[in-house]
């Protein structure tokens, strides 16, 4: 049988005890501004097809919270403002949506490519966050393009400027898929050129 003062001892602690931070009241997430519509075909045979990879990112946006570039020198992070996966699968999953609509590309996963042909978009996402400066959210992607049937390596920066009214959670989210949206539009033209 339990000591009962053992039990009376433990009871305050059980309000303090906590198995991780508080969430919060929603994640973000990106939603493309270009999309296909439903039961639209797509056929690599007839169609130009491109692997989209997943791009690289520095430690600051390998992580769920938003960066904010509080000075040329230093980052802080937009407090409540989580994304619900990596920002870099979320541009990535964004891109290839984006590309399929406005490119016409069939978009392929790395292992379908392997019996197709298919042009290679990779690159590193340079910056995803807010910038306190010049209030706004900042996309900028440096793309790496493999055209199909080709070895040599083009390389284009991209950059979407979106004006935010404050530095906060409410206007993160909004402001960063305007400006993914503008990038992704961006990098979708300069792929569909042959």
């Amino acid at each position: 049988m339990k000591h009962p003062f053992v039990l009376l001892a433990l009871a305050p602690l059980a309000g303090c005890i906590s198995f991780g931070a508080k969430p919060p009241p929603s994640l973000l997430t990106l939603s493309p501004a270009a999309v296909v519509a439903p039961g639209t075909q797509q056929n690599s045979a007839t169609q130009r097809s491109i692997v989209v990879q997943v791009p690289a990112t520095a430690a600051a946006l390998a992580t769920p919270r938003v960066p904010v570039q509080a000075t040329p020198t230093t980052i802080a992070y937009v407090k409540d403002a989580l994304w619900s996966e990596p920002p870099a699968r979320l541009f990535a999953r964004l891109l290839a949506d984006t590309v399929t609509a406005r490119a016409n590309l069939v978009v392929l996963s790395g292992v379908q490519s392997l019996s197709d042909p298919s042009a290679a978009l990779g690159g590193e996402l340079k910056a995803f966050g807010l910038d306190a400066g010049s209030s706004s959210a900042v996309v900028t992607y440096d793309a790496t393009l493999i055209r199909a049937g080709q070895t040599r390596v083009e390389k284009r920066r991209f950059e979407a400027r979106v004006p935010v009214p404050a530095i906060d959670a409410a206007s993160a989210g909004p402001a960063l898929n305007d400006a993914a949206n503008q990038v992704a539009a961006q990098v979708a033209d300069w792929v569909r050129a042959p």
